[in-house]
């Protein structure tokens, strides 16, 4: 049986390698195509972290017929195209980075918000009738509701009755949200504040899901609400955030009734770029008096 001090040993000659260049095969091109990112090379003793490399621009097809081509295919998407193979397997570099992304989003989706983000954007947490991240996962109904005592803390922190009201959720991925969220959050207050609009406060909602925001809507007496929320990670990005908007929301609301401007993220749209483009909606929003199909955009 082989050990795993071995097997990891083994792993890192087979990628610092692969970071060196070996010595070109017939089947492999002496030099990659213009453009190209080769895998890094970890320091003596350390692997090297193949998340850092853009898989848009790394070539991992030997000898191809148009290199050209290829990497102006995969320059217009993240996903896992030209990666190769060993007989019919994927090759050691394409399986690890499968595995790091596939890690990244599993940790996404179960750590929880730090302690150090509220306290550094001053965010009071307001929780859902989730009692912890399990108990979230499985029971998404809960987290769209809020006990009595939460209700009353959302209205305290809340105050009178805002035009426009913005709040933070974990959701599915804890990365987006402390990635995105502040961002996002500040670009949208300037854009409304020079149309006179003022926003309350921010708070974060603890094991919240989308239709948490629909109670939120109802106990405030908010024109517009928006949640900033983490969306489900995949194998692209964990840290993807979306903006959902309804206009006067109720509990039971249709889906359709929700506005939402998705994929915030520094491979989507930036933060700040989606902050403005969101303010403009809200604005709109409260001139149509409509959100989701019934506002045309």
């Amino acid at each position: 049986m082989v050990k795993e001090q071995d097997l990891k040993q083994l792993v890192m000659e087979i990628l610092n390698e692969m970071s060196r260049g070996a010595e070109p095969s017939p089947t492999q091109p002496s030099t990659p195509p213009q453009g190209a990112q080769e895998a890094p090379s970890g320091q003596e003793g350390e692997l090297p972290d193949l998340t850092q490399v853009d898989i848009r621009t790394q070539c991992l097809v030997p000898s191809p017929k148009d290199p050209a081509a290829l990497m102006a295919m995969k320059a217009k998407t993240p996903a896992r195209i030209g990666v190769w193979r060993a007989g019919p397997r994927y090759k050691t570099e394409t399986l690890l980075r499968f595995r790091a992304d596939h890690a990244a989003a599993q940790d996404a989706v179960f750590s929880e918000v730090s302690d150090e983000f509220l306290a550094k954007n001053d965010l009071q947490v307001v929780k859902t009738e989730c009692a912890d991240k399990d108990q979230f996962l499985t029971r998404p109904d809960l987290g769209r509701r809020f006990s009595p005592e939460a209700t009353e803390t959302i209205k305290r922190l809340v105050g009178s009755p805002p035009k426009v009201l913005v709040y933070i959720s974990d959701g599915l991925s804890t990365t987006a949200v402390e990635t995105n969220a502040i961002d996002t959050f500040k670009a949208m207050a300037q854009a409304l504040d020079r149309q006179g609009i003022k926003l309350p406060k921010p708070f974060f909602v603890k094991y919240g899901r989308v239709p948490a925001m629909d109670v939120i809507s109802q106990v405030t007496g908010a024109e517009v609400v928006c949640v900033l929320i983490g969306e489900r990670p995949g194998l692209v990005t964990a840290e993807s955030m979306s903006a959902y908007i309804t206009y006067k929301g109720t509990v039971g609301m249709p889906e359709a009734k929700r506005t939402v401007v998705s994929n915030i993220h520094s491979g989507g749209t930036p933060a700040v770029e989606a902050g403005g483009y969101v303010a403009e909606i809200i604005k709109l929003m409260l001139e149509k008096r409509a959100s989701g199909i019934d506002l045309k955009l």
